[in-house]
C-alpha cells in the first residue's frame, strides 16, 4: 500500500512539474480590419474627358443598403481661353486621372479610418469630373482661343455620370438609402441627379446634398447651360419642360426635382465668402459680393421647397465633404459633421447659419 501511495505521489509530482514547464498559450492581439480600398472603373462607351482622354470613376464597396454617390468638383469652362489646358487658366480639371479626382488622397467623408465619418461602412461611388460642364454637358463644342487656336472640347458630363449610375444600378439593385451629393461643380448637378436616382429607386429614401455652389446668381448661367448642351438627352420630365430654358438657373434644378419628388430632403452647404464662387462670378461678369447673392438664392429656395435645409458657415473656404474641415467646422454651436450625419441618417435637420452671431 505504501509503495502504491508513493508511486501515485511521484506521478502527481511529475505531472505538476510538467504543468509548470508548459508555457501559457500565446495571446494574439486583435488587428483592426484595414479600411476597404478604392477600385477604378473605366466604363468606355460614350464617356470621355474634355480633350478626348479616357474617363474613369472610383468605387469603394460597403453596405449594399446604403450608397453614397458623390459628384466631384473641378471648375468649369465655356471659352477657348478657359477650356484649353495648355493656356494654364486652371478653370477646370481636364483629366480623370489627376489627384484632384482621386478620393484615396482626400480626407473628410472619404477618410474611412476616421471614427467620426458619417459614411463609415457605406458603399461610396466617387464620380470623377473632367468635362468642364458641371456634369451636365452633352455636346462636343468648338472653341477658338484669343490667339486663334481652334479646339474641340468634349462636354460629356451627362454620359460620364450616367455610366457611374448604370454601374450602381447593376451592382446595387435595392438600396434603402442613397445619398446623392456633390461639391462645387458637382453641387450644381446634384439636385438633378438626385431626381434621376429617385426615379430609378422608388423604394429608396434619396437624400440630396450640394456643397459650395449656392451663390451663382448670374444672367450668364442659362447661356452656359446651352453651350454645354445641358438640355440635350434630358429625361422627359414635365417639371423640367415647365421652366423656360432662356432664364434657367442652377437653383431651378432644385425646383424641378422637388416638384417631381416632393418628399425628398434637399440640402446646401456654403461658406458665405467662398472665394472660388466669387472668382467664377467674376468670370461671368458679376462683381457683387457672393454673400448677398447666395443669401438671396437660399431664401428663395427655402420659400419654394418645404424640405430644403442649409448650413452657411463663415470663411472663404470652398466645399466641405472632401476635406478634414468637415470635422472642425462649427457654426451656431452645430458641428458640420453632426449636421451631415443627420442627413446621412435621413433625419430632418434644422438650417444653420452664421448670420445671428456674425459671419465675419
Amino acid at each position: 500500500m505504501r509503495l502504491m501511495f508513493a508511486a501515485a505521489a511521484a506521478l502527481t509530482l511529475l505531472a505538476g512539474c510538467k504543468a509548470a514547464e508548459e508555457k501559457p498559450a500565446p495571446v494574439i492581439a486583435e488587428v483592426a480590419e484595414a479600411p476597404p480600398t478604392w477600385t477604378i472603373i473605366a466604363p468606355g462607351g460614350d464617356t470621355l474627358c474634355a480633350t478626348g482622354t479616357p474617363y474613369s470613376f472610383h468605387v469603394r464597396g460597403g453596405d449594399a443598403s446604403r450608397v453614397m454617390i458623390f459628384l466631384n468638383g473641378g471648375g468649369a469652362c465655356w471659352s477657348g481661353d478657359l477650356c484649353d489646358p495648355s493656356l494654364g487658366a486652371n478653370a477646370y480639371t481636364p483629366f480623370a486621372e489627376m489627384d484632384s479626382n482621386n478620393p484615396a488622397k482626400m480626407g473628410g467623408a472619404f477618410d474611412a479610418a476616421n471614427p467620426e465619418n458619417p459614411f463609415t461602412g457605406w458603399t461610396q461611388v466617387f464620380v470623377s469630373y473632367c468635362t468642364g460642364d458641371a456634369h451636365l454637358g452633352a455636346t462636343d463644342a468648338a472653341y477658338t482661343t484669343s490667339a486663334g487656336k481652334a479646339l474641340t472640347i468634349h462636354h460629356r458630363g451627362k454620359a460620364n455620370v450616367q455610366s457611374a449610375l448604370d454601374w450602381v444600378y447593376a451592382n446595387y439593385p435595392a438600396p434603402s438609402r442613397v445619398f446623392v451629393g456633390g461639391g462645387s461643380a458637382g453641387a450644381i448637378a446634384s439636385p438633378f441627379y438626385a431626381g434621376v436616382v429617385a426615379d430609378h429607386y422608388p423604394q429608396a429614401e434619396i437624400v440630396q446634398y450640394g456643397g459650395g455652389a449656392g451663390g451663382y446668381r448670374a444672367g450668364a448661367v442659362s447661356g452656359l447651360l446651352e453651350t454645354w448642351g445641358t438640355f440635350t438627352n434630358m429625361p422627359d420630365w414635365p417639371e423640367l419642360a415647365a421652366i423656360d430654358r432662356a432664364t434657367f438657373t442652377t437653383e431651378d434644378f432644385f425646383r424641378v426635382t422637388a416638384a417631381r419628388h416632393p418628399a425628398m430632403r434637399m440640402h446646401q452647404f456654403n461658406n458665405v465668402d467662398d472665394e472660388v464662387q466669387q472668382m467664377f462670378l467674376a468670370l461671368m461678369g458679376v462683381s457683387d459680393p457672393v454673400r448677398g447673392l447666395m443669401q438671396a438664392n437660399l431664401d428663395e429656395l427655402a420659400a419654394d421647397i418645404p424640405n430644403f435645409r442649409t448650413y452657411s458657415a463663415a470663411s472663404k473656404d470652398h466645399t466641405l465633404l472632401r476635406y478634414d474641415r468637415l470635422y472642425t467646422t462649427e457654426t451656431g454651436g452645430v458641428r458640420a459633421v453632426d449636421w451631415v450625419r443627420g442627413l446621412a441618417e435621413g433625419r430632418d435637420v434644422a438650417s444653420v447659419s452664421c448670420a445671428p452671431e456674425g459671419c465675419d
